[in-house]
């Protein structure tokens, strides 16, 4: 069973509340270009991990089958050994995300909203679960049960979700046992004293235990060292990808071509500046990034994102029972949708002609296989949804126009 999945509708609503209470108390929690990025790339994590998990947790199974040391039992203290487990390890896998390049570039998408709210629990990469997943095989070996694993792992993971709050403040002894809002504030933050610390799932205990914890001294400034200024959720994803190739590619030694991956974060061979720490932040000095080309238009920016992530809700609703090619399709059309969401933000000159294949998109895929299961009425809903799109879509194009924004 999909527990993330299922737990979206309770996602939102929490969502909404905590940004009531920010209007009530007049505390600036939420802006609407941040928070559409955090929740596109939870749309396009669900989606892309549709098509990665079974893959991915074939590993998992194949060793559980094959050579596993134990067959444990679903007892009560099993749960209990399992749940220390999967947070023990979760913990490790955590942790050196912060301390190898090749896996912070996985990880780093979480990191880079400047704002703190529970929408930056759902911003997750696309690509971590490709890695993740092999530093939980010692429990297979162990012979924890997959479904056991599957349902625990869930449970650490939406454990998470409430701890992304600026709304509460310390929890007394609670904080001596258990990851907090104000620790993972902390591991959120870009100041150097708080960079790579308070890596815990649900238990604070490891990072006390193994040298990573920090209290909350004072109020983080969030997002990661050097800024991502985009609303893109495709180069939020590729970015540090990027940035890794351009240093081995001007490294001279093959040696360290192979150790820009695996080095941490900040090292560069001595002839590109050798390694480079965190900076101390100007207060006085810093923005957020906080570029918004479209305002007049963001009820067009919000159909956009709610068409996708409808998408990808459905895709996720229905996956065990639809063939791959449709699985494909609408995956496509979800995160097409919330590419475009960024681009249009940014108002990047792209966005004209990929919002209009978009739009088409269904009406051009309908006329080359016209699929049984639509009927009249569904073909004239698709097109009437088409129109109006387009013609709105052609207002927001003349007034980005008008004021040469592309």
């Amino acid at each position: 069973m999909n527990y993330i999945g299922l737990s979206i509708p309770v996602f939102f609503i929490l969502i909404g509340i905590e940004l009531a209470y920010s209007l009530y108390r007049k505390r600036k929690l939420y802006r609407l270009n941040d928070s559409l990025t955090n929740l596109s790339l939870g749309v396009g994590q669900q989606v892309t991990g549709v098509f990665m998990k079974g893959a991915l947790f074939a590993g998992y199974l194949f060793i559980y089958e094959h050579w596993r040391v134990a067959s444990l039992p679903s007892t009560w203290w099993v749960w209990v050994l399992l749940f220390l487990g999967v947070d023990f390890f979760y913990y490790w896998f955590h942790r050196m995300s912060h301390e190898v390049n090749a896996l912070w570039a996985g990880h780093i998408v979480h990191h880079q909203s400047e704002e703190y709210n529970l929408s930056v629990a759902l911003r997750q990469s696309w690509f971590q679960s490709a890695f993740s997943w092999v530093f939980y095989l010692p429990l297979a070996f162990a012979g924890f049960e997959p479904i056991m694993f599957l349902t625990i792992s869930s449970f650490n993971t939406l454990y998470q979700f409430w701890i992304h709050t600026r709304t509460i403040g310390r929890m007394g002894p609670l904080e001596w046992v258990f990851n907090t809002p104000s620790h993972h504030r902390v591991h959120h933050g870009s100041n150097p004293k708080y960079i790579d610390k308070n890596h815990a799932g649900s238990l604070i205990i490891w990072d006390r235990m193994f040298g990573t914890f920090k209290e909350e001294d004072e109020e983080p400034v969030y997002g990661i060292t050097t800024q991502l200024k985009s609303w893109n959720p495709v180069w939020a994803n590729l970015h540090y990808w990027q940035e890794l190739v351009n240093i081995a590619a001007h490294s001279r030694s093959l040696m360290d071509k192979l150790k820009v991956f695996l080095a941490p974060p900040g090292w560069q061979p001595a002839e590109l500046g050798g390694m480079q720490y965190p900076k101390e932040i100007d207060l006085t000095t810093y923005r957020p990034y906080d570029l918004d080309r479209l305002r007049q238009h963001h009820a067009y920016t919000l159909l956009v994102f709610i068409i996708g992530l409808g998408a990808g809700i459905w895709l996720l609703a229905f996956e065990a029972v639809l063939p791959f090619w449709p699985k494909l399709f609408v995956g496509i059309v979800a995160i097409w949708a919330i590419m475009n969401v960024g681009g249009m933000l940014e108002a990047r000159p792209w966005i004209i002609g990929s919002e209009y294949g978009r739009i088409l998109l269904p009406l051009v895929l309908y006329m080359l296989f016209r699929p049984e299961a639509m009927t009249t009425l569904h073909v004239v809903a698709l097109g009437v949804a088409s129109v109006v799109q387009f013609v709105w879509f052609a207002r927001v194009v003349r007034r980005l126009r008008k004021e040469a924004l592309v």
